[in-house]
């Protein structure tokens, strides 16, 4: 098991407290929130979060106080640098969001990465 560093990825306060409070909602036998991606989204790609009772080899993980985020090796060069936020707009939709995602070459939209923005 690797460590999960500040500078692959980081939890906004919110975002820490909220993914806390789900942890204490689940079964014992969970190890902690997997963050994953997978094709398409405007960076190239989209990501989003699992709770996981598996840590793989070649996995980094985080420990943030009893809360776990594991990433994979395969998923950890597309979120290197961002910010995971918890956001409610007070619309009914809260949601967790990926900030500063690096933009893969030759694609993207132009509104994920930037300040305020979010993928997935």
């Amino acid at each position: 098991m690797n460590m999960l560093s500040e500078s692959d990825l980081t939890l906004s306060p919110v975002a820490r407290e909220k993914l806390a409070e789900l942890m204490a909602q689940v079964e014992d036998d969970i190890e902690g929130v997997r963050v994953y991606a997978q094709p398409g989204g405007c960076s190239g790609m989209s990501f989003g979060m699992t709770f996981t009772d598996t840590i793989e080899t070649g996995d980094l993980v985080g420990q943030h106080d009893t809360l776990k985020i594991i990433v994979g090796a395969d998923t950890i060069d597309h979120l290197r640098g961002a910010q995971i936020d918890f956001v409610d707009r007070g619309d009914g939709n809260p949601a967790f969001v990926f900030n500063d995602i690096p933009q893969s070459a030759g694609g993207g939209c132009g509104t994920c990465g930037s300040a305020g923005g979010g993928c997935g």
